[in-house]
């Protein structure tokens, strides 16, 4: 009985490895089809992804494969063998099904997920304190692109009142890492935040440091594909009641606002200028009926009448 089984046990180990060769054989052979394919069609071999990876997930084999991809159109950064990836790798960015898997989309060896190493070279992370009412009621969410505006009182000894505020632009289309602690791009469910980490150079770095102190920062969400930069602009409380009011920037030909904004703008509302007219000279009919806008033109204001459209 005792050798019965153990000749069982014998035939059973040998078909075993006879089914493992076969196992072998055939996926050899389906890969080396695929060599041979993508050979004479002139194909690259490159790894991608299996299934969709986000922020943090280990690369392994169970979510990696080789997929055939055209020669002439390999992406900067891309792996020919698993072997390349064999280690303690994880994704720095949400990684799709299908799509290839560049080295900087990945971490390095050392398998950190840090957002340092998701940052381009020369950029920033920065954050700025927000609440649900600066942070778009939380529709701000990593991946978005926002422009940051400050609320400040207005500078000069003119400027008492607490209603004397300005508030300018002080950067456009920056792109958003993370809001909290979260960094996922995929996680696009609103939600209210006290920090959002804005990716930005130095210069910007500095001006959101400054504009903490100075005021009150909020944000404004872009669509992603609209990089294009508005006209620079300072909005002051006069201009609320002023229809398509705009402020010319320096390469516009304007100037900056006044350093006593304060003082200059109480006395441009005491006394109404028109180009060439003084008040003195105005007669009855002449004198404005409705809103007036003053212009800056190379340090020389001027007042137009707004008429109202309703």
């Amino acid at each position: 009985m005792q050798q019965r089984n153990l000749i069982l046990l014998g035939i059973a180990g040998v078909l075993g490895l006879f089914a493992v060769f076969l196992a072998n054989s055939f996926f050899s052979g389906v890969e080396k089809r695929q060599e041979t394919i993508a050979a004479q069609q002139k194909q690259a071999r490159i790894v991608v992804a299996a299934q969709d990876m986000a922020f943090g997930t280990p690369l392994g084999l169970q979510n990696l494969r080789l997929a055939n991809w055209p020669a002439d159109s390999v992406p900067a950064g891309a792996f020919s063998s698993l072997d390349a990836l064999k280690g303690t790798h994880v994704a720095l960015r949400p990684i799709v099904a299908g799509e290839p898997v560049l080295a900087s989309k990945i971490s390095g060896t050392d398998g950190r997920a840090t957002l340092s190493a998701n940052l381009p070279v020369g950029k920033l992370a920065y954050a700025v304190p927000i609440n649900d009412v600066s942070g778009v009621g939380g529709f701000v969410r990593p991946g978005d692109v926002v422009d940051v505006i400050l609320t400040r009182p207005m500078p000069g000894a003119g400027s008492s009142s607490s209603t004397d505020k300005m508030t300018d632009v002080v950067l456009q289309g920056v792109p958003v890492l993370g809001v909290d602690q979260v960094a996922d791009e995929k996680d696009t469910k609103a939600a209210t935040a006290k920090t959002a980490t804005l990716e930005v150079d130095t210069l910007g770095a500095q001006k959101l440091a400054l504009s903490i102190q100075l005021g009150a920062l909020s944000l404004a969400l872009r669509n992603v594909a609209d990089q294009t930069a508005g006209p620079a602009s300072t909005v002051i409380p006069r201009h609320l009641s002023v229809t398509n009011y705009v402020v010319p920037s320096r390469s516009e030909g304007g100037m900056a606002p006044p350093q006593n904004l304060g003082q200059a703008m109480a006395s441009a509302m005491s006394r109404p200028r028109f180009p060439g007219v003084t008040p003195a000279s105005m007669s009855v009919s002449q004198r404005p009926k409705g809103p007036v806008m003053t212009v800056y033109r190379g340090g020389v204001s001027s007042d137009y009448e707004v008429q109202r459209g309703w």
